[in-house]
């Protein structure tokens, strides 16, 4: 089993679409996208191309294009948040610079070109199974790879445990995952990636990845 698209469409729809966008023209990056931003500038991460992997509303592209990123991929399992960050990149005058892929990366992965900089902002959490995500992406990373995911605490556990239990009582098919973090490491080392930055808060890990091979 992969991520199920059709429960993630329902979940991430055109209401949180829309206020996800709004909140990004309000008040800019937020959360684990302005860390994981800070992160590759306090790096400086210089990429010409990127491919963002459950890239919602292109938080994350629309910041970076502006930085020197030349061109980008954005994939999405959700039609509303690939609208809404077609949108923004239409506002930005960067709809010529990102193509944008509705559907299941690792369903499109095959016909996706490496890049230098592969980012993966809260998706591995997305993922029930997350290691053929990992390595998918990873053997896109030309150079870099970035991810955020949660922290293996017991309150993360139990919060997330809490989340699904409300939404299957709420017939919401969506679910969240908390991966070891041990296999995650594992799996990026597998793949020639070497961790050169690793950040964490109370619930989540921020962590920059340089290929070695």
């Amino acid at each position: 089993m992969t991520c199920c698209c059709e429960a993630t469409d329902r979940h991430f729809g055109q209401a949180r679409a829309r206020d996800d966008l709004a909140t990004y023209r309000r008040r800019g990056p937020t959360g684990t996208a302005r860390g994981l931003l800070r992160m590759l500038g306090e790096n400086s991460v210089q990429a010409e191309t990127m491919l963002d992997i459950g890239a919602g509303v292109g938080v994350l592209h629309h910041e970076l294009l502006a930085r020197g990123v030349g061109t980008a991929v954005h994939v999405e399992a959700s039609q509303a948040f690939v609208e809404a960050a077609q949108d923004e990149a239409g506002r930005r005058g960067q709809a010529g610079r990102v193509t944008f892929l509705h559907g299941n990366f690792l369903a499109l992965a095959p016909t996706i070109a490496p890049a230098d900089l592969v980012t993966l902002d809260r998706v591995i959490c997305c993922y029930p199974e997350f290691e053929p995500l990992l390595l998918a992406s990873a053997a896109l990373s030309r150079r870099y790879w970035a991810a955020t995911f949660p922290l293996e605490r017991w309150y993360v556990r139990l919060y997330n445990s809490w989340e699904n239990r409300r939404r299957a009582r709420d017939g919401n098919e969506f679910r969240s995952f908390v991966h070891p973090i041990t296999r995650i490491y594992q799996l990026l080392a597998q793949a020639g990636l070497r961790p050169i930055r690793v950040s964490r808060c109370l619930v989540w890990e921020t962590v920059l990845c340089v290929r070695e091979n």
